[in-house]
């Protein structure tokens, strides 16, 4: 059952680690994908419906199918309209547009010697970005309160149209997958998934393949927004087998004080790839601006929570915003965590650029059609 297959099947996915034949959810409560596949894999052919046992969700809850499992593309990309299950956390969700982005991995960096320290003060590998692709996807609504404590369910945020340049407005539901992360299905369905942007985007259409076409209102309101949604480069470093994954987003500039003022969003992602339960701690930041000022940032865990990675729930993703009086620069840093028996160790994460966009045009556009 290590492969992954079509067919009707009952099993369900696992924590980004395997996959098995056929496409479950757990209905309203997708979080506990990684556990279910423990306890509820089995023969194929068993029935549609079975209970679930885990600590991590209501009582009675059950197994049911929301469609039939596609194998996963190893080439080529998928395309707007793809149904699919997050192999990590487990919601359901909708293709938008994929997205080519720019991958440094430090964990398959060149053989190249470490270089000297660089004038922001931390050491440095030759990375080359390798070309990688990304999707912007709907959320279901319905699995959105059962992931809200592992992966923020509104962390694509943009500037406010106006002049309080601190204002920020998200769309709720929207993300960026990574393909590896895709469980591709197909459902009969017109409307498989709820969110308010779905019918207002998509269009059934039984003729296609995938089954839903982009509206015109989808097209045009990605092509006015496109420079703040776009995604171009993502790091990845891994430390004592936890892999931290940085995107950055420009968002825009804005006018302050007789100076300008320029923002990034930055979405984090921490995984687990061990079998040890470990917390993160503290957070411990360094941000360079092009203007010449190095600012230090530590806390307490990040946006307010001590996440605890575990082979059950081995993920946690958040997003955060950082602001520099210069049109660029960069971050890096490390998270520290803790083990059950009281010890600690620091994580990387990699250094990222703070760029600005060269060819910056209007203020992102809200929700109104």
């Amino acid at each position: 059952m290590a492969g992954c297959g079509g067919g009707r099947a009952w099993a369900v996915a696992a924590g980004g680690r395997r996959c098995w034949a056929g496409l479950l959810a757990v209905r309203n409560h997708p979080g506990a994908v990684g556990r279910a596949a423990g306890r509820a894999v089995g023969a194929l052919g068993a029935p549609p419906r079975r209970t679930l046992a885990s600590r991590n969700r209501p009582e009675g809850k059950v197994l049911e199918t929301v469609g039939v499992f596609e194998v996963p593309k190893q080439n080529g990309k998928y395309e707007t309209g793809q149904l699919f299950l997050h192999s990590v956390f487990g919601y359901r969700g909708v293709i938008l547009f994929p997205w080519q982005a720019r991958l440094y991995d430090r964990d398959v960096a060149s053989a190249a010697p470490e270089k000297t320290e660089n004038p922001a003060g931390h050491g440095s590998k030759e990375v080359r970005g390798k070309t990688h692709t990304y999707y912007q996807v709907l959320i279901d609504a319905r699995d959105c309160p059962y992931i809200s404590q592992r992966s923020q369910t509104e962390a694509v945020t943009f500037l406010a149209n106006h002049d309080d340049s601190r204002a920020l407005y998200a769309i709720p539901g929207l993300d960026y997958v990574s393909h590896e992360d895709i469980l591709p299905y197909t459902s009969t369905d017109q409307v498989p998934i709820q969110h308010e942007l779905f019918e207002r985007f998509l269009l059934f259409d039984q003729t296609k393949a995938p089954p839903f076409v982009a509206r015109e209102t989808l097209r045009a309101w990605q092509e006015k927004n496109h420079p703040w949604l776009e995604l171009s480069d993502v790091h990845r470093e891994t430390t004592e087998n936890i892999r931290v994954t940085v995107i950055p987003f420009y968002m825009g500039m804005r006018e302050a004080q007789n100076s300008h003022v320029y923002w990034w969003r930055y979405c984090i992602r921490l995984e687990n790839l061990d079998s040890d339960v470990v917390q993160l701690r503290e957070r411990h930041w360094r941000i360079f601006s092009l203007s010449g000022t190095l600012e230090t940032v530590r806390g307490r865990g990040v946006v307010g929570r001590e996440p605890v990675l575990s082979k059950e729930q081995p993920a946690f993703q958040y997003s955060s915003h950082v602001s520099l009086q210069a049109s660029s620069g960069h971050m890096w840093g490390t998270f520290r965590f803790e083990r059950p028996d009281g010890s600690h160790f620091d994580v990387r994460i990699p250094p990222f650029s703070l760029e600005s966009n060269k060819d910056e045009k209007t203020p992102p556009s809200g929700l109104h059609w």
